[in-house]
């Protein structure tokens, strides 16, 4: 007995939902790390306010399109989700930081979609209106999923894969699966055009890291001078101050003539290895540069 495409199609939406929900979920470890540290310094917000502009561009689709509450469910689910992020990240970010994502959720998420919705509701009418919100959803979402370019330059130039987690790439590419039969078996090209982009890179991303995924990193040392020596001569000031300190405590109280030699001797061994550790340290710079 054949499933009917109907089935189908909500099957897929269903897992869809549930996938993405799932990726949603990914920045959770980040946010726990800006709470603990209290401060969101080093992180940017432009993934939580694009991440909100989609969403909100897909549920103005839905909603326009009609029968398709599935696209609404996840995309509403999205929007309180990335609203939490943003919010968690205002409360712990630096002036300066909080100041550009400010500016980046007024230009982006309210004059952008504004001039979206006022071009297209009140301008276009009927079929016309949804093919227009369409195209504009499917252009958008081309570009979300060209992003990860930039990481894939990176992998292949660094031969190293611990820029691009794997988990995050199957999750990615499995959610652009289900998307995509959503979209083919509803006849929905705006939904399912942009999955084939999303399943390409999300596979190029997971052979990737199967071909430079690396068991550890290793520290790369200058040549000429090895990391050993240096924490080496970093024990050795660390030696030498309190000799400074202990010696500069004897020359408080009286002393004979063969205590002051001894001092005197002390006082000239730490110069020489003050002026060493100098030389050394001045060396290790240039073969830096």
């Amino acid at each position: 007995m054949a499933i009917p495409l109907a089935v189908l199609a909500t099957v897929f939406g269903i897992l869809g939902n549930i996938i993405s929900f799932l990726v949603c979920l990914a920045p959770i470890p980040t946010f726990i790390r800006i709470y603990k540290r209290k401060s969101s310094e080093g992180y940017q917000s432009i993934p939580y306010v694009i991440g909100l502009f989609s969403a909100m561009l897909w549920i103005y689709y839905a909603m326009i399109k009609k029968n398709v509450m599935i696209l609404i469910t996840i995309n509403a689910v999205s929007f309180v989700i990335q609203i939490f992020y943003i919010a968690v990240y205002l409360f712990y970010a630096p002036k300066k930081e909080k100041t550009l994502t400010v500016k980046l959720v007024l230009f982006v998420n309210v004059f952008a979609f504004g001039l979206i919705f006022v071009l297209t509701y009140f301008l276009l009418h009927g079929n016309k209106r949804v093919t227009v919100l369409g195209y504009v959803c499917m252009v958008f979402a081309l570009c979300v999923f060209v992003a990860p370019l930039g990481i894939i330059r990176k992998v292949i130039k660094t031969k190293s894969a611990e820029f691009m987690p794997f988990g995050l790439s199957f999750f990615l590419t499995l959610s652009a699966v289900m998307w995509f039969f959503y979209g083919l078996l509803n006849k929905d090209m705006n939904v399912a055009l942009p999955n084939v982009l999303g399943f390409v890179f999300g596979v190029l991303q997971m052979v990737l890291y199967l071909i430079y995924k690396k068991p550890g990193t290793k520290v790369l040392e200058p040549p000429g001078i090895k990391l050993q020596d240096i924490s080496d001569h970093v024990v050795d000031v660390v030696r030498l101050s309190s000799m400074v300190c202990s010696s500069q405590m004897r020359t408080l109280v009286p002393q004979d003539s063969a205590d002051m030699e001894a001092t005197i001797d002390i006082d000239e061994k730490i110069k020489g290895d003050m002026e060493k550790f100098k030389e050394d340290k001045e060396v290790f710079l240039i073969s830096k540069s």
